[in-house]
């Protein structure tokens, strides 16, 4: 049952999946969106500019139809002023069409945003699959554009039947008008109807833009496995990532131990701990830093390579803990700790003049001052006898 869980598509888009359908090509579009917008752009500009429009056309139709006998009898003069024609008429319709470019582009950009990709376009031989288009034919998603194109063609028509009713006397009136009184008040009911046609569409897209979305993202949804395999393949293999970061523990603590030998002493637990201090006095900051530490297996490596080169050590459990748990590897010793330190690291330098034969020998330095919070296991021991 859990690997069946896994196989269903229940988790949203992630969006490293939402960049690569885009990029071939897949992103949510509505073209009743598009032709809601081309409609109401088209009869929008219509209505402004109709009169215009209508002016401009009919004296190039009344020019065209003129007849001079000399045109009539020259091919290149016929050629010249159905050229001129064309190029009046093109002028006329130039805003018209520069309207709709415009609308058509800005429709596009609405839903899906600017989208240049060609993967679109390359050629896939698994469409030609009988079977699958059958089945495309079939599926719910053709089922829904079919009630959308049913539906679409069931409110322009009834919007149609109700507008031309409505305008009926008028429309039957136009027969007794002059021409140019007719073709005026024609245009004028076309233009009315388109507008009524394209207010209707708006319905429609109200509906699809919100459907076209809905379907988008039910058609990129990703199961379990998915999202697993995704993080697996954006992050690394887990395997992979887990060994990397056991070589870079490892080469740390390879640097680590070779400041070992330098170090001014190593302060133990004495069996758990150990952690490697030095001073420098001409550092900058002049205070000393834990140079290595850690506890097991590494502190006895620490120990073992403190007396191969001779490094002091100083068995104070309750300084190597602090130390230890306080203070990273690298990383100065806190003020806190001054006191105690500066204790050891006398302890340390009376020790070197005791070796070079020019001082007594000194004695350890024992019940070192540790500020309280700083010991995890004072800590620990104050809250197992508390009342």
């Amino acid at each position: 049952m859990a690997e069946d869980s896994d196989l269903e598509k229940t988790e949203p888009a992630s969006p490293r999946r939402l960049e690569k359908a885009r990029e071939e090509g897949q992103v949510a579009r509505s073209r009743e969106l598009n032709t809601f917008l081309l409609l109401s752009a088209g009869v929008a500009t219509l209505w402004l500019g109709g009169a215009r429009l209508y002016k401009g056309l009919s004296d190039i139709m009344r020019n065209g139809l003129w007849f001079d006998p000399q045109v009539g009898m020259d091919t290149a003069s016929m050629l010249a002023v159905a050229a001129q024609s064309a190029h009046n008429a093109l002028w006329l319709l130039l805003p018209l069409f520069g309207v709709l470019i415009v609308t058509a582009v800005v429709s596009s950009l609405l839903l899906g945003g600017l989208l240049l990709s060609f993967k679109a376009l390359e050629p896939k031989f698994g469409r030609l699959n009988l079977f699958k288009g059958v089945a495309r034919m079939l599926s719910a998603q053709t089922l829904v554009e079919l009630f959308k194109t049913l539906s679409k063609a069931t409110v322009i028509g009834g919007v149609a039947v109700i507008v031309i009713s409505h305008y009926r006397d008028e429309m039957m009136g136009l027969m007794y008008a002059s021409v140019s009184d007719a073709l005026t008040s024609g245009m004028a009911l076309v233009a009315l109807c388109c507008a009524f046609i394209a207010a209707s569409l708006f319905l429609i897209v109200v509906i699809d833009v919100p459907w076209q979305m809905f379907s988008h993202g039910k058609k990129l949804r990703m199961s379990r496995e998915d999202v697993r395999q995704e993080n697996k393949e954006s992050e690394g293999d887990p395997h992979v990532k887990a060994r990397i970061r056991q070589q870079q523990r490892a080469m740390a603590r390879r640097r680590m131990m070779s400041e070992v030998p330098r170090a001014d002493v190593i302060v133990t637990n004495p069996t758990h701990y150990a952690v490697a201090l030095s001073y420098r006095e001409d550092a900058q900051g002049a205070a000393p830093k834990v140079v290595a530490k850690g506890s097991g297996l590494v502190a006895a490596r620490v120990r073992q390579l403190g007396q191969e080169h001779g490094v002091p050590m100083l068995s104070a459990p309750p300084l190597a803990r602090a130390l230890y748990h306080n203070v990273e590897l690298g990383h100065e010793i806190p003020a806190a700790l001054y006191a105690a330190v500066a204790e050891v690291l006398a302890w340390v330098f009376q020790l070197r003049g005791w070796r070079g034969g020019t001082g007594p020998e000194p004695r350890q330095p024992s019940n070192l001052a540790i500020p309280p919070g700083l010991d995890p296991d004072e800590n620990k021991n104050m809250t197992q006898h508390a009342p």
